[in-house]
């Protein structure tokens, strides 16, 4: 695995970020062609989930009919690499979130540091963190879905791989749906490799029409995982109510 003698962030910062952009672009997601973590540091991150003093809550997906596994929520103080990965994220992910914000004629709150945008979030009682350590096991799965949180929105967010498909687990890929005007909607799939990212967006997207933008409403959520155990990383960029 490349990048193993640098730091995460500046894994995150050597990405070809204008190329991931105009996959942002044209498709509302984006795979890192470069791993953002070793095997080892996914490993360490997986390993957190059964520390249950770290997280502020766990959701059973079967329990909420948000189809079948479990996923915590990470409280305050975040693991230093969860934090340093959204910090890293968030000023390359900053011009993409403006630019849509101005094809769609939406304003842009978004300042630039995550420190400042998180600033906003809790003064707006979006006060709770919302990084997220996901588990699947054979059969589970997720349904459809956008991380909204509150009214304050981040339009764009990341996932992580922290096992090897093909290896540690079969199934489970990332699935995302976009709703097109008077059409049928389109879909994607992705296979999430370990230490690679995908970014992809939280709600929808601009898209071309006749009148000039837009938007294109989007969800993801994960295929039936049929063997083994499959760990993500997720972090949503704007905190929870």
């Amino acid at each position: 695995m490349t990048g193993t003698t640098t730091a995460p962030h500046a894994r995150v910062e050597a990405l070809d970020w204008a190329a991931l952009s105009a996959e942002l672009d044209a498709f509302g997601h984006a795979l890192t062609p470069e791993p953002v973590l070793t095997a080892d540091e996914c490993r360490s991150v997986a390993g957190l989930y059964d520390d249950v003093h770290r997280f502020r809550s766990t959701i059973d997906m079967e329990r909420y009919r948000f189809g079948r596994g479990q996923y915590r929520y990470f409280d305050h103080p975040l693991p230093e690499l969860v934090q340093e990965l959204r910090a890293a994220f968030y000023p390359r992910l900053l011009p993409v979130a403006r630019e849509w914000a101005r094809r769609l004629n939406r304003t842009a709150p978004w300042p630039e540091t995550l420190d400042g945008w998180l600033d906003r979030c809790h003064a707006a009682g979006q006060t709770r963190p919302t990084p997220i350590l996901l588990r699947y096991g054979p059969g589970d799965w997720n349904a459809l879905h956008r991380d909204i949180y509150g009214q304050l929105v981040f339009p764009l967010q990341v996932v992580i791989g922290l096992d090897e498909p093909g290896g540690d687990f079969t199934g489970g890929e990332f699935l995302m749906t976009e709703q097109r005007a008077r059409a049928q909607s389109r879909g994607y799939s992705t296979t999430l490799l370990q230490g690679h990212a995908l970014v992809f967006t939280t709600r929808d997207r601009p898209v071309r029409s006749v009148r000039g933008w837009s938007n294109g409403p989007m969800r993801h959520g994960v295929s039936t995982v049929r063997s083994g155990r499959r760990h993500t990383l997720g972090l949503v960029l704007h905190d929870a109510e």
